[in-house]
């Protein structure tokens, strides 16, 4: 097991739920080496706040995780899943460790030690999703079936020169999930800017301008 640091960590928690928000702190404040919770409260709660970044991000994806990107608070992030495929929806969102939801307190206080290190922390139940391949950009110019439906109609939105926020709105999805699918979407069309998405995808008759 890792030595613990010198100082308290300072630990951002995030759960959609607030009865679990609870459950996580207490656990956390019975731990021997005591955790500083700077924070907790919902993703777009804490990503709207921005403060001083935590040592790591302690972030419960719920019984049911969507397609999304790991909370973005500026320091890394260990997911709590409630099975394996949560554990590569959470994996590919950006999380550096995977730990179940029902931890026992002691192997979630050292994990926590580890990911804040920058290192990585998969529970052994989770280790072929460790193991599994994840997707990435196609290589080439993508065709009209390289996005998921989701993003067919994200970018049509995008075509509509609608902000994530706007688009979150008509697609009754959070903001985060909306800004996720706005960042696929230019990566599978090898873009940088939402403008650019919008012409390539016209040529490629993708989208009616």
């Amino acid at each position: 097991m890792l030595d613990a640091p010198s100082s308290s960590p300072r630990l951002m928690l995030v759960s959609e739920d607030p009865l679990a928000r609870g459950a996580l702190a207490r656990v956390l404040s019975d731990q021997a080496e005591a955790w500083t919770v700077v924070a907790a409260g919902t993703q777009e709660e804490l990503e709207s706040a921005r403060g001083e970044p935590p040592d790591v991000v302690l972030w419960d994806t719920g019984l049911r995780l969507e397609e999304g990107a790991a909370p973005d608070l500026g320091a890394p992030v260990l997911a709590l899943v409630a099975d394996e495929a949560a554990g590569e929806l959470a994996l590919g969102a950006g999380a550096k460790g995977l730990l179940f939801r029902d931890v026992a307190p002691g192997m979630l206080g050292a994990a926590l030690h580890a990911v804040a290190r920058g290192l990585t922390v998969f529970e052994p139940g989770l280790a072929q999703v460790r193991a599994a391949p994840r997707s990435t950009a196609p290589s080439g110019a993508p065709g009209p079936d390289t996005l998921t439906p989701r993003e067919r109609e994200v970018l049509g939105l995008l075509a509509e020169g609608l902000s994530n926020k706007a688009i979150a709105d008509r697609l009754d999805i959070s903001e985060h999930t909306a800004k996720f699918h706005v960042n696929a979407v230019l990566a599978k069309l090898g873009v940088q800017r939402r403008t650019e998405a919008v012409v390539r995808a016209a040529r490629m008759g993708l989208v009616t301008l």
